[in-house]
């Protein structure tokens, strides 16, 4: 095991319905440390660069017309194989395929609005962490 850093966003369908804290319970439940947590408001350039490898495809202009539907809650996780644990937590992208008791499972709606992204590799990670946070505001 090593001490990983992940990025975790709470996306706009799960902030509206209010489940923000059951969420960030999860992943400590789950073992993971919240080392740096902010609310904001995607711009539409933001969510663009953010998703910007999946520009070309077909879901490019909807799933940026959601992330920026409503704020969200981005968030630095920390411990033990803490990329692997995240996604763990989180399930399957499509929530009526996700474990039950998996963030997904409890609170997607669909594929679409499936209340979470996490990162799913460490370059992913150190990207989307420096997209979103400078270095001083993560405490570990």
């Amino acid at each position: 095991m090593s001490i990983e850093k992940t990025l975790s966003i709470i996306k706009p369908d799960a902030v509206r319905k209010n489940v923000i804290g059951q969420i960030l319970t999860k992943f400590e439940g789950g073992g993971l440390k919240v080392v740096a947590v902010k609310m904001k408001q995607l711009t539409q350039t933001e969510a663009e660069a953010f998703y910007a490898e999946h520009k070309e495809r077909g879901f490019f202009g909807d799933l940026v017309r959601f992330m920026i539907s409503g704020p969200v809650v981005v968030s630095v996780l920390m411990g033990d194989d803490a990329i692997l644990k995240n996604r763990q937590l989180m399930g399957a992208t499509d929530p009526k395929k996700a474990e039950a008791g998996t963030i997904r499972a409890d609170f997607a709606e669909s594929i679409d609005e499936n209340a979470v992204h996490g990162s799913d590799s460490q370059v992913a990670a150190t990207r989307e962490i420096a997209f979103f946070f400078d270095t001083t505001e993560i405490i570990p």
